[in-house]
């Protein structure tokens, strides 16, 4: 019997919803009860991922591990976050939420792994938390990989923005701002690019930009991840 998947979410609400159905589509199934047994903890009042780094606004920790809580009491075997920037508190919220919790890098990493010989550095694209916190770039390092990121004017021009349209719902308006970013990065030579941000990939489908083929969707990534660790 597969295991039952506990997703943390609403971080943002649209990134939680991309992520399930990903989840669906990578799940191998002929019916509805092939389907994994999902429980979903959705309470976009968290604060601020972002500000709490950045800025040192109110952590959103406590809300984080309340969450875990609820999953655990649901009884999820296992959860999946689908926040890049959230599994900046991943260590804390392994040693006391008492479930365990897939890393949405390492993840990606097996995605890394999986494709074919990537000549030259690999683009991220993510949130200014993110970088500062070095989800990536400690993880990726460990397995000799460079990573660029576009400069702090193309962050705030670009990708910030983007973020923000996708938790107001103007998808179209972010996958262009988002797109320019992409492009950024492309021509300073990347052969791949990590969308390290779970508004960003909801972004590019809005567009059905050209670039998702070189593009590595960290939410796919960790749905896949869902999908094999509930399977086994």
């Amino acid at each position: 019997m597969s295991k039952r998947v506990g997703v943390l979410g609403g971080m943002g609400p649209m990134a939680t919803a991309d992520f399930f159905r990903k989840l669906i589509e990578e799940t191998p199934a002929q019916r509805d009860q092939d389907h994994l047994p999902v429980v979903i903890y959705s309470v976009p009042q968290m604060p601020s991922r972002d500000k709490a780094i950045t800025q040192g606004g109110e952590s959103p920790f406590p809300q984080m591990l309340a969450g875990l809580h609820a999953l655990k009491q649901q009884r999820a075997d296992f959860v999946a976050i689908p926040c890049n920037t959230a599994h900046f508190w991943y260590e804390d919220l392994c040693r006391e939420g008492g479930i365990p919790i897939l890393h949405i890098v390492d993840a990606v990493c097996d995605e890394l792994s999986h494709a074919r010989s990537i000549e030259g550095p690999i683009g991220l694209l993510s949130t200014e938390a993110t970088l500062l916190s070095r989800i990536y770039h400690d993880r990726l390092l460990q397995r000799g990989i460079e990573l660029i990121v576009n400069t702090p004017e193309e962050r705030d021009k670009f990708i910030n923005p983007g973020i923000e349209l996708v938790k107001c719902g103007r998808l179209e308006e972010a996958g262009i701002a988002v797109q320019r970013a992409v492009a950024c990065l492309l021509e300073r030579g990347a052969k791949k690019l990590i969308l390290g941000c779970t508004e960003l990939p909801v972004a590019l489908e809005a567009i059905d930009s050209p670039s998702k083929e070189n593009c590595i969707d960290a939410t796919r990534a960790l749905a896949r991840a869902s999908v094999s660790r509930a399977l086994a």
